[in-house]
Parts: structure tokens; C-alpha cells; sequence
């Protein structure tokens, strides 16, 4: 059972809609930066990243769980994501020249192909070239798209095995797709490695390629292009991948690194000079719209489908 839960504040589908999370004592914390990275209890116990770093070191095994943050359920629409510019960092729609993000349905697909959302307390670094694309980070954290039965809820925090790691390069940036598993899935005892997904689940690889090549093609955006030549990489890869952007976030949020305009409030990071007290991040929300009891209603042509040639 997750020791976090969500609270909307304002109408879903609006500029001013936004998703808060909080700990186990309803006391409000950031998904980017107060969720910790592997989802052990034994490791969370330990509060510095210095006995962070020594028990993960210890305990090998541990290596291939961690927190996902869903942003996306599968077969939605709404291209939500993690507000890393804001205080506390609610989960809020992505906005593009003033109008709402929604991703197309590109034939035979709907929406999102897989719970879709971002692994905590990591950071892909825009100043930081990465030496198998070439390209530096997208600013934002690690991308997990997890492919189990259930569809997840916006907000929640869920525990997801680790498979292995697509290399998208998105408009010259290098945006990492890690592939994972919620543990409580009834399936995931079958799952240890990349290559377990091509054998159960047939297509669904090939499937995730092509959906990340032609997803911006109808907004009149180029197809995407990946590293490696498309393939997928193992999940050693794929956690060595994890571990660097999670190095690259402890730097960010204890200010060895210039975020550049993100907002590192946090409650937990005791080596941060940007932790803040409860009360602190209590008021950020509160000055916020009150939680809103219906949804405002999707634009008629989110269900759209389009037919794109495939190069």
C-alpha cells in the first residue's frame, strides 16, 4: 500500500488545474524531489544521500525497484507532466502557446500506450552531454513508461521494476525512456530483463518505437530519432542510466548545479538549501484555487484519429 496520495486543486483540462502529492502524514511534499528514487523501505529510512549511496551499494539487488510518479494513465490524452519550474512541483498540463497539450491518436494507437510518468529525485542535465546520443538533457527527470495490466491513476506513486531503456533523441535533446513493470502486477515475476518483454508481450517494443517516432508528426513536428539504431538497451544499461541522472539531480538540488529557473523546494533533502518546513509548503497550496468537483470537458478533437505514413 503507497504511503502517498494526490489532491487536485482546480477543474481538470484547465491552465489552472494542478495535482499535489503528499507523505504519510497528508503533510504536502514534492513528487520531484522529496519521493525518494528506490522504493525499499529499508533505504528510505536513511535520510542523507551520503547513507543513501552506502546502502544502495551494499544491497545490489535493490538496484532495479524504484518510485515511479504516473503523470499520464495509459490510453489518455492530456500530455500531463511533473511542473518542475513550480514550487513543490504539482503535476500540471504541459502548455504550448497558450493552448492546452494534448498527444494525437496516431492509427492503431490511443493516447498514451502505457502508464507514462517520471522516476523522482532523478534529472536529465541540459549542460551535460550524454556520450551515447551526443545530446544533453531534456531538464527535466528520467521517463518511465510502465507496461503492466492495471491503468494508474494521475499522481500516484507506484513501485515499478526496471526492464530497460529506450535512447529518444527529441528535437536534439537526449530524452531517456526507461521500460518498467509495477511490482504488484500479477504478471511481474515473469519480468527480470528487456528481453522478457519481447517474449511476453509481442509487438509491444516495436510498438513503443513507433509511437515515440510519430507522435508529434500531426502537429507538423520531424519524426523523432533514437540512439543505438532503436533498440532497446538491457536493464544493467538502463539502472547505470538511472543511477547517472539521479547524480545529476543531488547536484541540482543542493545547488552544485545551476537549475536554471527550477524550483528545487523540497521538505526531506536534509543536505538541500532549498528544504522548506511543512507549514512552508502548506501555504504554497492553500494560496491555490480549492479542489474542484468536475472536470471540464475534452476538446472535441482529442478523439481525432490521424493516419500517418510510416517512413
Amino acid at each position: 500500500m503507497s504511503s502517498f496520495s494526490s489532491e487536485e486543486r482546480a477543474a481538470p483540462f484547465t491552465l489552472e488545474y494542478r495535482v499535489f502529492i503528499k507523505n504519510e502524514k497528508g503533510q504536502y511534499i514534492s513528487p520531484f524531489h522529496d519521493v525518494p528514487i528506490y522504493a525499499d523501505k529499508m533505504t528510505n529510512a536513511f535520510s542523507t544521500l551520503k547513507d543513501q549511496q552506502q546502502v544502495w551499494q551494499s544491497q545490489e539487488s535493490l538496484a532495479d525497484v524504484f518510485h515511479m510518479v504516473v503523470e499520464v494513465p495509459r490510453w489518455s490524452n492530456a500530455k500531463m507532466e511533473i511542473a518542475t519550474k513550480d514550487p513543490l512541483n504539482p503535476i500540471k498540463q504541459d502548455v504550448k502557446k497558450g493552448k492546452l497539450r494534448y498527444v494525437a491518436n496516431l492509427f492503431p494507437y490511443k493516447g498514451y500506450i502505457w502508464n507514462y510518468g517520471a522516476i523522482p529525485q532523478t534529472w536529465e542535465d541540459p549542460g551535460h552531454s550524454d556520450e551515447h546520443t551526443g545530446c544533453c538533457g531534456d531538464n527535466d527527470p528520467i521517463d518511465v513508461c510502465e507496461i503492466g495490466s492495471k491503468v494508474c491513476a494521475r499522481g500516484e506513486i507506484i513501485r515499478v521494476k526496471v526492464l530497460g531503456i529506450l535512447a529518444m533523441i527529441d528535437e536534439g535533446e537526449t530524452d531517456w525512456k526507461v521500460i518498467a513493470i509495477n511490482v504488484d502486477d500479477p504478471d511481474a515475476a515473469n519480468y527480470h530483463d528487456i528481453s522478457d518483454v519481447e517474449r511476453l508481450k509481442p509487438g509491444y517494443l516495436e510498438a513503443t518505437v513507433d509511437w515515440f517516432r510519430r507522435y508529434k508528426v500531426p502537429d507538423g513536428k520531424p519524426e523523432n530519432e533514437f540512439a543505438f539504431n532503436a533498440e532497446f538497451k538491457n536493464k544493467e544499461f538502463a539502472v547505470d542510466i538511472i543511477k547517472n541522472t539521479h547524480d545529476y539531480w543531488k547536484a541540482l538540488v543542493t545547488k552544485k548545479t545551476d537549475g536554471k529557473g527550477i524550483s528545487c523546494m523540497n521538505t526531506t533533502v536534509s543536505e538541500s538549501p532549498f528544504k522548506c518546513d511543512p507549514d512552508a509548503a502548506k501555504a504554497i497550496v492553500d494560496a491555490l484555487p480549492p479542489p474542484c468537483e468536475s472536470a471540464c470537458a475534452l476538446p472535441m478533437d482529442v478523439d481525432k484519429w490521424f493516419h500517418h505514413q510510416k517512413n
